[in-house]
């Protein structure tokens, strides 16, 4: 089956994942899913990932992250540019997740990184997704 918006179907997978209190959860692999997952596990929503083949296909195994209650540590992901109404930010109008306790994932020139190193560098770019 096809997905039209692959991010967001990770970020669903992600979501029902944590909410249903699963240990992990697979999805297929793309370059662009395999940064956003960097980022998280070098933010610390998440504990850890594997990439493995699976017969003809790549697939990454996230390690979801709990604290000692058993509640996520990722208590919420909203998809903000879609295929339908791509969002973009300048270098001064990255916005803070959160007061600053969530992320913005931005897509750049320079590759995928948070939204506070990509201000510190002075670039703009896609608005992918908030993870808080």
């Amino acid at each position: 089956m096809t997905v039209s918006d692959p991010i967001a179907d990770m970020l669903t997978r992600i979501r029902n994942a944590t909410t249903a209190r699963h240990d992990s959860v697979s999805m297929p692999a793309s370059r662009m899913k395999l940064a956003i997952t960097k980022i998280l596990k070098a933010e610390g929503f998440i504990s850890d990932y594997s990439v493995f083949r699976d017969k003809a296909h790549q697939v990454i195994k996230i390690y979801l992250k709990y604290d000692t209650d058993n509640q996520p540590i990722i208590s919420g992901l909203e998809r903000v540019s879609k295929p339908g109404l791509r969002l973009y930010a300048g270098r001064g109008e990255i916005p803070r997740v959160y007061g600053g306790l969530g992320i913005a994932i931005v897509s750049t020139s320079k590759g995928v990184m948070v939204g506070h190193q990509a201000w510190r560098q002075g670039i703009g770019g896609e608005l992918l997704c908030y993870v808080w």
